[in-house]
C-alpha cells in the first residue's frame, strides 16, 4: 500500500482532509485506486493508496471496528458508495453540509466526506486535537453555511451534548435536519431526552459490510433488503454491500452470499421484524451466556443493569469459571449524580447485592466500576478489552 501524509499535522487543529476528498473523488470516478484513511504516529491524516486486483470499481477500504477480534479489511465500491448516498439523501430529504465529527478512518467518517462528494457540498471537519468536547462541536456547527444540515454522533458524543450546561450547544444541535446516531445501541432515555429537546436524532443500524447506516429507525432505505435468518441473525441485502474482504474470499468466511441476484452480508447480531416491516435489534449472537446450564442473554442483563439511576452504562459479558463454566460479569460506567453513593460501601459490592436481590440467576457475580466505559477509536464499546479485565477481576476472587 502507497501512502501520503496530509502535509497539516493534526496535533492542533483539525484534520486537512483535501488529500482525502481528491483520493476519493479519483476513485469514485475511476481515474485512481481505492482508497484507505489511517491516522500517523504525529496524529496527521494518511492517504493510503490500495491496489485491489479484480474488483475495477473499489473506491475505499475500511477496516471494521474490531471489537470482538482483528479488524477486517472491507472493500466498499463505487456501486454501493452511490446506492448509500442515494438512499441516504432519499431518506433525509436532501441534500446538505456535513459535519465530520467522527474519525475519519472507519466508515461513519469516510461516509461524510463520500456523501459531500456526491452531493457536491463542503464537509467542516471538527477539531477533534484535544477529544471531543461540546465547545468543539458547537464551534464547527457554527461555521456550517448550507441551510441543510447532517452531523454523525455515536451515543456518548450525543449524552455529553446534551448534559452540556451551555445553550449554544443545543442551539446547534437543533439546527442540523437530521443526527444521524449510531455505532453503539442508544439507550432509549437518552432518545427521549433528545427528542423532547428538539434534536431530530435519527437511529442508524449497519456497518462498513453495508456501506454504514442501511436502516434508519428500524426501517431499510431504499433498496435496502432486511430478512431474520432461522438461527435469528440479520441479513442485510442489497446494493450498498461490500464487495468483501480483502484478506478472504466469501467462501471461506461465509459472511457474504448471492441469491436471486442479491447480494447479502449476514451480521453477528440477533432480531425481530414486526408486521410493520420494523427491525428490533435484539443483541450478538455470541451474547448468550450459558452459567451453570442457564441460558442468560447479556443484552438483556445490560438493559436491566441501565435501569438503574446509578448507571449511566453498562457491559456484560460471560467470564471463565470453575464452578459455573462460565459467569455473568459487567462492567459499570456509574453516572455522575446517580444513586451509586447512596449506601456506604464499594459501589461495585453495594451494586453487586442490589441486583442479586432484583435479578436472581441473571444477577452479575462480578462486577467493576468505572467512570465511563472502554471505547474504541469510532466510539463503539471495547468489547475484548473490558472482557479481559473482568475475566482478570473474576479469576482473582
Amino acid at each position: 500500500m502507497n501512502s501520503e501524509a496530509s502535509p497539516t499535522p493534526a496535533q492542533r487543529g483539525p484534520l486537512n482532509i483535501e488529500p482525502a476528498l481528491k483520493a476519493l473523488a479519483a476513485a469514485l470516478h475511476g481515474e485512481g485506486p481505492a482508497v484507505e484513511l489511517s491516522i500517523g504516529p504525529d496524529g496527521a491524516l494518511v492517504v493510503g493508496h490500495v491496489e485491489t486486483p479484480g474488483c475495477d470499481d473499489a473506491v475505499a477500504v475500511v477496516r471494521t471496528s474490531g471489537s470482538t477480534g482483528t479488524p477486517k479489511a472491507t472493500l466498499l465500491t463505487v456501486e454501493s458508495l452511490a446506492a448509500s448516498s442515494m438512499a441516504t439523501a432519499l431518506r433525509l430529504k436532501g441534500e446538505g453540509q456535513w459535519l465530520l465529527a467522527l474519525p475519519v478512518q472507519f466508515v461513519a467518517g469516510i461516509q461524510v466526506l463520500v456523501r459531500s462528494l456526491f452531493a457536491g457540498t463542503r464537509p467542516w471537519v471538527m477539531d477533534m486535537s484535544g477529544g471531543f468536547t461540546p465547545e468543539a462541536f458547537t464551534a464547527a456547527a457554527l461555521e456550517l453555511t448550507d441551510k441543510i444540515r447532517f452531523t454523525s454522533l455515536v451515543p456518548t458524543q450525543l449524552q455529553r451534548l446534551l448534559d452540556d450546561p451551555s445553550p449554544d450547544t443545543l442551539a446547534v444541535l437543533r439546527r442540523f435536519n437530521a443526527v444521524l446516531l449510531g455505532g453503539a445501541p442508544a439507550p432509549p432515555a437518552l432518545l427521549a431526552a433528545a427528542r423532547d429537546a428538539g434534536v431530530r436524532v435519527v437511529t442508524t443500524y449497519g456497518s462498513a459490510e453495508t456501506s454504514g447506516g442501511c436502516v434508519y429507525d428500524g426501517y431499510p432505505l431504499e433498496g435496502v433488503s432486511v430478512r431474520v435468518a432461522e438461527d435469528g441473525r440479520i441479513l442485510l441485502g442489497g446494493d450498498t454491500v461490500a464487495a468483501g474482504y480483502i484478506e478472504a474470499p466469501d467462501e471461506e468466511t461465509g459472511t457474504f452470499f448471492e441469491e436471486d441476484g442479491v447480494r447479502w452480508y449476514r451480521t453477528s447480531d440477533l432480531g425481530s421484524i414486526d408486521d410493520d416491516g420494523r427491525l428490533t435489534v435484539l443483541g450478538r449472537a455470541d451474547d448468550v451466556i450459558i452459567t451453570g446450564g442457564v441460558k442468560v442473554s447479556a443484552g438483556h442483563v445490560q438493559e436491566q443493569l441501565e435501569k438503574s439511576d446509578a448507571v449511566a452504562a453498562a457491559f456484560v459479558a460471560g467470564v471463565p469459571s470453575a464452578e459455573w463454566g462460565q459467569a455473568v460479569a459487567a462492567y459499570v460506567a456509574l453516572a455522575p449524580d446517580g444513586a451509586a453513593g447512596q449506601e456506604p460501601g464499594d459501589p461495585a459490592v453495594v451494586l453487586q447485592s442490589q441486583w442479586q436481590r432484583q435479578l436472581g440467576v441473571l444477577a452479575p457475580k462480578t462486577v467493576l466500576t468505572a467512570p465511563a466505559l472502554r471505547m474504541l477509536p469510532n466510539g463503539k464499546p471495547d468489547r475484548l478489552a473490558m472482557t479481559a479485565e473482568l475475566s482478570a477481576l473474576h479469576a482473582g476472587k
